[in-house]
């Protein structure tokens, strides 16, 4: 298994059998090292409707001729557009050939401005992945708020990617707690330094994740982490 970190907060996961990318965001991403038409995708993931996490779904699914998965009402925004979709909600579950999808809440908002007006796109979301022995999720953007830790209770997280940037999502000092709570063993900063205004250290949230007994990673965009690298 190879899980890559395409910036901002889209992930590429390769389970050796199918590839899933969640809240692609590569064009007009200034950080992005890769382009939406070169990405390999057999389902895309989505956490809410904001522009920086769905920017890349439609040309992704068009490209690869693959489902979109998101909460039902933004699921049906790309319906519409006629892409196959798979609409659920929150704390809602289903098998899928690569493994198991549950959606989690999230506290943040969601919605696409469509000819200057916003649209709503359903709740916003995190998205828990059992992959076969391996169980990594994805926060989403998000606030802290104590339901997190019903994940690190009711789950044993091996990779969580958790929001950092402050701002529009948790800061760095909510994120450490957010990662204690969700108790994984592995932890991947996200949603930060894409622009100014959402500018951290990741390699010093790494070294406070270090000091609780969390393995981080600091990922640039493009560099990725093996399976191997997380069983340790």
């Amino acid at each position: 298994m190879k899980l890559t970190y395409l910036g901002h907060s889209s992930v590429h996961i390769d389970t050796g059998e199918y590839k899933l990318i969640i809240d692609p965001f590569l064009t007009g991403n200034p950080v992005a090292t890769v382009s939406a038409e070169d990405i390999k995708a057999d389902y895309v993931l989505l956490t809410h409707g904001h522009s920086d996490h769905i920017g890349d779904a439609e040309i992704i699914a068009k490209g690869n001729q693959c489902p979109i998965i998101a909460i039902v009402e933004l699921a049906d925004f790309f319906a519409a557009k006629g892409l196959e979709t798979v609409g659920m909600n929150l704390g809602g579950s289903c098998s899928f050939p690569f493994g198991k999808l549950k959606f989690t809440p999230a506290l943040h908002s969601s919605s696409v401005q469509v000819d200057g007006t916003n649209i709503y796109l359903g709740n916003p979301a995190g998205i828990l992945l059992e992959l076969k022995g391996f169980t990594v999720y994805h926060a989403g953007d998000t606030a802290l708020f104590t339901d997190l830790q019903l994940i690190g209770t009711r789950h044993k997280v091996d990779l969580a990617f958790i929001p950092i940037g402050d701002f529009f999502t948790m800061g760095p000092e909510d994120a450490l707690t957010a990662a204690e709570w969700i108790s994984a063993r592995h932890v991947v900063p996200i949603h930060y330094n894409t622009f100014d205004l959402i500018r951290q250290d990741g390699d010093l949230f790494v070294s406070e994740l270090n000091k609780i007994g969390i393995t981080g990673h600091a990922l640039k965009p493009g560099e990725d982490l093996h399976h191997h690298q997380l069983s340790l």
